[in-house]
């Protein structure tokens, strides 16, 4: 038979103010309300946890021991309830997200950490695909995409998109043009991303409407794989100009006729969007998509 908390919470409070009136008034409820408490659960387990007479409370060795557990059992609810007040406050907790290309997001996770030092981030990085996996398993807050995903499950938040550039190494021909077309890429040795890269899934998809060849120098796994296939001349690489970034050792050039754009959108499933953590981040990252933002959070 199962103990009513109600009534673990009267006894307690009796127990401590050693006054089932001074209980009541702590619990804002009546007298009797508090009588009746403490009653049942004696009649409950056919014990009897206070002498009673008119003018005063005493706990019975059973009560005594009883005490010693609930101040216990008191202690660690008022802790739960801290603990989760510093969470609703962000004082305390995690947010992982599954990105496809972090950079998209640092310059938000940055505001972020600045604004709630208590919550620890963590980024898992992976394909569109991989990073879809891990927020429909909760083992993501978050997830980064880079194609739209048609789920009714999924709550999105559109980022801007950008071109298509192909990368090669300091020493290659091209180093020094300012851009290429797709029919350059026609039977060159390329350097592919992983199948379940967006990269590569509109690569393909342009060259074959183009009516151009792939040839597959080299296929490797993540961004960082690629770029070091390509600095040392395996092949030509293509990236979004946003996950480009600074690199010495290879020169970028858009691909002028290449018609569809990168796209990444964040999401996060609908019956985690209320949470604060989760809400907090999208937050920011809705401030950052406001015209102006950038100067104004510089």
């Amino acid at each position: 038979m199962s103990v009513s908390h109600a009534q673990l919470k009267a006894f307690h409070a009796v127990a401590v103010h050693g006054s089932f009136t001074q209980a009541a008034e702590r619990l804002f409820l009546t007298q009797p309300a508090i009588s009746d408490q403490v009653r049942k659960l004696e009649e409950r387990f056919g014990v009897l946890l206070f002498h009673r007479n008119k003018r005063a409370v005493r706990l019975t060795d059973l009560g005594e021991r009883l005490l010693a557990i609930t101040q216990r059992l008191f202690v660690i609810q008022a802790e739960a309830e801290e603990l989760l007040q510093d969470s609703r406050a962000l004082l305390t907790g995690t947010l992982t997200l599954a990105v496809d290309a972090p950079v998209h997001v640092l310059p938000q996770i940055a505001r972020f950490c600045e604004r709630y030092p208590g919550i620890s981030v963590k980024i898992e990085t992976g394909n569109t695909d991989e990073s879809l996996f891990r927020l429909y398993n909760y083992q993501a807050d978050l997830a980064l995409l880079g194609r739209d995903v048609d789920d009714e499950r999924l709550l999105s938040l559109p980022l801007p998109d950008d071109q298509l550039l192909a990368f090669v190494a300091r020493n290659h021909p091209w180093a020094g043009r300012e851009s290429i077309c797709l029919a350059d890429l026609d039977d060159t040795p390329l350097v592919l991303r992983e199948t379940g890269s967006v990269t590569r899934q509109t690569l393909e998809q342009e060259m074959s409407q183009a009516g151009l060849r792939i040839r597959p120098a080299i296929q490797v796994e993540g961004r960082e794989a690629a770029r070091e296939a390509v600095v040392v001349g395996i092949g030509v690489g293509v990236v979004s100009a946003a996950e480009f970034g600074a690199d010495s050792r290879v020169y970028a050039m858009p691909i002028r006729d290449c018609s569809q754009r990168m796209k990444e959108t964040l999401v996060c499933l609908k019956e985690q969007s209320s949470r604060r953590v989760v809400a907090t981040f999208l937050d920011i990252m809705r401030e950052s998509l406001q015209p102006g933002a950038s100067s104004k959070n510089a």
